[in-house]
């Protein structure tokens, strides 16, 4: 639809459709509550808006990820025209983009690849036309632990998935996207020059009836020869432990009860690194599985006082929900100084010399 035939449509709806459009346009996908909060509209004015605007076919809904009993409101596909994310296309694909991309990814065309990242059997139960899967439970492990393959390894894994260092790779995979994310900054570590995650996932796409398919696409294995790692985006130990006497913030991105030491975690010690702020990492993702907008993708870190400029590490439990805060904090917002410790607390917990905090103890107490 272009974008005087949705302007044609809204002349005759009423002002609260209008701003709700208008709203939804600008900050993305959101649900009721968030409607109102943006809006200031009481709940049943939102609601009426809501549906005036579904009836017109300006918006769908869908299930919320964190609660099926909520649902999440978008501009839909007739309208996507006269929106945008707010981020750059070339890190963050819009869902109805890559639909009117599809025939490209389903060609057999090394220029083009879709990738879902999986852990079991999801990818055989259904997935986009044209991507192929990427198992981090058997390609990105070892011993156990989800780790980045080397070199060699890395270059056999896209190979064979008709992958080279000038395709146009984009990610997704279920729930919050966090394994997709994880896929994208290993791939960054090794200099991909393009690599883009799919908002929303997996969860959007489906809960937005795009099609999906269990027929696995034909794909010419390829050479891929991956570049010299880029240690600027990945933290080791050292890095962390030299960051406990440096002015380099650390994010500890799990849930409070894991950061707390109140959850069982992978480790034989339970807390966090010393010096730490602890900034859930499924804040920064909406209802409907897709980032929040800018404003509210800012407002955690500016809230603990983390700057554009500051150095920052940050780590989970093996690297995968803090390679989604790294994406959020380097790739869409750009800040230049972002690292991963994908070791995480799987390795920081089981050493015997580093220092340990829980949210009781003393702030000088170290094992």
């Amino acid at each position: 639809m272009q974008d005087s035939s949705v302007e044609e449509i809204l002349v005759d709806l009423p002002p609260s459709s209008k701003f709700i459009f208008h709203v939804l346009s600008r900050e993305g996908s959101m649900t009721l509550k968030q409607i109102t909060e943006e809006t200031l509209l009481c709940s049943r004015t939102a609601r009426y808006g809501l549906t005036q605007l579904e009836e017109e076919g300006l918006v769908e809904a869908a299930p919320a990820l964190r609660d099926g009993r909520q649902t999440c409101y978008s501009v839909s596909r007739r309208s996507i025209g006269t929106t945008a994310t707010g981020y750059p296309e070339s890190v963050l694909v819009r869902p109805d983009g890559l639909y009117r991309q599809l025939e490209e990814f389903e060609t057999d065309d090394p220029e083009f690849r879709l990738v879902e990242v999986s852990t079991g059997d999801e990818y055989d139960t259904g997935h986009i036309p044209g991507a192929v899967e990427l198992d981090l439970k058997r390609d990105f492990s070892d011993a156990g632990t989800r780790t980045i393959p080397d070199a060699n390894r890395l270059e056999t894994l896209l190979g064979e998935r008709g992958i080279t260092p000038d395709s146009t790779v984009v990610l997704y995979s279920d729930g919050f996207n966090e394994l997709a994310a994880f896929v994208y900054w290993a791939l960054k570590y090794y200099r991909h020059r393009d690599v883009r995650l799919l908002n929303g996932g997996k969860h959007y796409w489906t809960e937005n009836d795009y099609p999906t398919t269990t027929e696995t696409p034909e794909v010419t294995p390829v050479e891929y020869e991956a570049q010299p790692p880029n240690d600027h985006v990945r933290a080791y130990r050292r890095d962390v432990q030299d960051a406990l006497s440096e002015d380099v913030t650390i994010v500890d991105v799990r849930s409070p009860e894991e950061y707390c030491g109140d959850a069982d975690v992978p480790a034989r010690a339970s807390g966090h690194i010393p010096r730490t702020v602890n900034i859930e990492w499924t804040s920064l993702v909406r209802e409907c599985g897709r980032f929040e907008h800018r404003r509210a993708l800012e407002r955690p870190f500016a809230e603990v006082g983390i700057e554009e400029d500051d150095e920052i590490i940050v780590y989970c439990n093996i690297g995968e929900r803090s390679a989604l805060v790294w994406f959020a904090l380097s790739e869409l917002l750009e800040f230049p100084e972002v690292t991963n410790y994908d070791g995480s607390w799987t390795e920081w917990g089981n050493l015997l010399d580093v220092p340990v905090e829980t949210c009781e103890n003393d702030p000088e107490k170290s094992r």
